[in-house]
């Protein structure tokens, strides 16, 4: 590329010896300031005695504008600089260095100034809905103060919130205001129904997925864990996209009234089964009667597995009696 020397004496002479001792200038393809103006300097490598003339307004904090190297050469001749080399660029681009104060980190400092009032909740609970439209705001990269809330009001009926915060200023910028208003809800982890259920339906994995929900609005029963509702069955019709709540889920039925199970006697060192015949339904850990197909006898025991029914006796001779009724059932000793 064809690199643009600007060469200009005052006599109309410049001496080889002259350019040999001073380093011409060079402009630069980009730059990144930090004020508020463009300096010859930030624009030149070795501006020399002319690097600290303000010869361009900066573009906004955090923003990036293009100056046309014409400009440029039509800016520094004003202050008798004419000997440089472009470097064949035709445009710089010039960055204004800013500290970024996100929406993101308003809204969490917002929260943590209304978690500090009665009956607000934690900060990590609040959700925060603002009136004000927030943006990313750029400030001084020098200004390392924090951002502060300088006044925080809430009414609890209705939810809504007043704030005043301000952005840290610096030695050249004064901080800067902002007011936000709007509300502000405490949320709780709710289980939530992916598709509706029909009432006996089981509920499975791909069914419940975990979401924020106001807990005004979830009661103190919502449940919080999906893995809880993995393999319990609906008590009545649910809808998709409902908090599950823990009267809306049963244990499903491990003995069904009329079916085949298995009777268990359990005593120490000993285990007898016999088949049985379920005289009602029951879910894990209830009692049910169970009639003893050998004996014809009705029996209690507990459910403990899908057609399992266990009957604990209190000594081994209760077991033998139970034993030698039942003809055809199986003894194990255990190990």
């Amino acid at each position: 590329m064809l690199r643009t020397l600007i060469l200009a004496t005052v006599l109309g002479v410049t001496t080889p010896a002259l350019a040999q001792q001073t380093p011409t200038p060079t402009l630069k393809r980009s730059v990144t300031v930090a004020s508020d103006v463009v300096r010859i300097g930030d624009l030149f490598d070795n501006a020399g005695a002319r690097a600290d003339i303000a010869i361009f307004r900066a573009p906004d904090a955090g923003e990036t504008g293009k100056v046309p190297t014409k400009s440029i050469i039509e800016a520094v001749r004003a202050h008798d600089l004419y000997m440089f080399d472009t470097a064949g660029i035709d445009a710089v681009s010039v960055t204004h260095a800013s500290r970024a104060i996100s929406s993101k980190e308003i809204l969490a400092r917002l929260a943590t100034a209304l978690a500090e009032l009665p009956g607000v909740g934690n900060a990590e609970n609040l959700s925060i809905t603002s009136d004000n439209i927030l943006r990313t705001y750029h400030i001084d990269p020098s200004a390392v103060g924090a951002l502060l809330v300088t006044r925080v009001q809430h009414d609890p009926r209705s939810n809504r919130f007043f704030a005043q915060l301000e952005l840290p200023g610096s030695d050249t910028a004064r901080p800067i205001p902002l007011r936000i208003s709007g509300t502000v809800i405490e949320t709780v982890d709710a289980a939530v129904l992916t598709r509706g259920v029909n009432p006996g339906e089981t509920i499975r994995h791909a069914d419940v997925v975990i979401e924020r929900r106001p807990k005004q609005e979830s009661g103190l029963d919502v449940v919080a864990e999906a893995n809880s509702t993995i393999g319990l069955t609906a008590k009545r019709s649910l809808r998709a996209g409902q908090a599950l709540r823990n009267g809306d889920l049963i244990k499903p039925d491990m003995v069904v009234r009329n079916e085949a199970v298995t009777l268990i006697y359990e005593v120490p060192g000993i285990v007898l089964s016999a088949r049985g015949k379920a005289m009602e339904s029951g879910r894990e850990g209830d009692t049910v009667n169970v009639l003893n197909v050998q004996t014809k006898r009705t029996i209690q025991g507990t459910v403990t597995g899908s057609g399992r029914v266990t009957v604990t006796a209190q000594s081994p001779r209760l077991a033998a009696n139970l034993a030698s009724a039942a003809p055809s059932a199986q003894r194990r000793t255990a190990e």
